[in-house]
């Protein structure tokens, strides 16, 4: 469906999860991939998987030096960037009230979640530029960015941080026929977010009544939204949100249980209203 043959793809967190799904999808379409992965591990994997051509850079993107010679091996590989995908984003299991969270906190969800789309973006514009009209940022947000979430305020201040850069930054490189978008997920179930291996065999059942369609996310449906704006099928598409949530964000939210704990999982009762 998508052919992006000879084109150069950056994807942060390309090791695993969804960035991993991305760069094998972008891969499959003929893309010359290079990526950022923070683990060892996973970016030797990646680099088996993906193949010898590929750029597999070992690295943290919060920090400045990894992302400069990033930006420099892409270059002297390819000469410029097509596509720049964004990926890299997590909670940091960082989960309790804003009233106690501390500044170093606050500052390594900020670093993790935002700070580094403005700093991957900046390394990467000259070489996106140079490529020019074709050229795409995609971003992944999250569904948290579009509604609340409890016990992880700086995490969704960030997530719709990302929609307010996003929109901004179409308008300013439109005239250079760069177009720039994101993804906001539900849920997906990733190395990172093991969901279904939280779900019991008990609870599983009620799970059309947690999300429409019926089921968590996989890596492979973020893949296929990133493709599709990436590509030319979207080429009149910029500064926009696509909500990957399986109907999600359009029918619930967050409750509290019998506990008083909030959670997005509501049991099936007797009444059947599902919380």
């Amino acid at each position: 469906m998508f052919d992006f043959t000879g084109k150069a793809v950056l994807v942060t967190g390309g090791g695993a999860g969804i960035g991993r799904a991305t760069a094998e999808a972008f891969a499959e379409a003929g893309a010359k991939l290079a990526i950022i992965e923070i683990d060892e591990g996973r970016a030797a994997d990646a680099q088996a998987a993906l193949g010898e051509d590929a750029l597999v850079i070992v690295g943290d993107v919060t920090d400045a030096g990894v992302v400069a010679k990033a930006a420099a091996a892409i270059e002297a590989k390819h000469g410029g960037l097509d596509v720049l995908v964004n990926n890299v984003g997590d909670f940091l299991n960082l989960a309790k009230p804003f009233a106690r969270q501390n500044a170093d906190e606050i500052a390594r969800l900020y670093a993790t979640n935002l700070g580094q789309v403005f700093s991957v973006t900046s390394a990467m514009l000259p070489l996106l530029k140079r490529r020019g009209a074709g050229s795409s940022i995609v971003s992944v947000s999250s569904i948290e960015g579009f509604r609340g979430i409890p016990n992880c305020a700086v995490y969704s201040a960030c997530k719709a941080g990302l929609l307010g850069f996003t929109k901004s930054l179409a308008l300013e490189l439109a005239a250079d026929g760069i177009r720039v978008n994101l993804i906001a997920p539900e849920t997906t179930d990733t190395p990172q977010v093991p969901v279904m291996a939280m779900v019991s065999e008990e609870n599983a059942k009620h799970m059309q009544t947690w999300i429409p369609l019926g089921r968590f996310g996989r890596p492979q449906d973020m893949a296929d939204g990133i493709l599709f704006l990436a590509s030319d099928r979207a080429a009149w598409i910029t500064g926009t949100a696509l909500n990957i949530d399986g109907g999600a964000l359009a029918a619930s939210g967050w409750y509290r249980d019998e506990r008083g704990v909030w959670t997005n999982m509501p049991i099936i009762k007797g009444n059947g209203l599902g919380f």
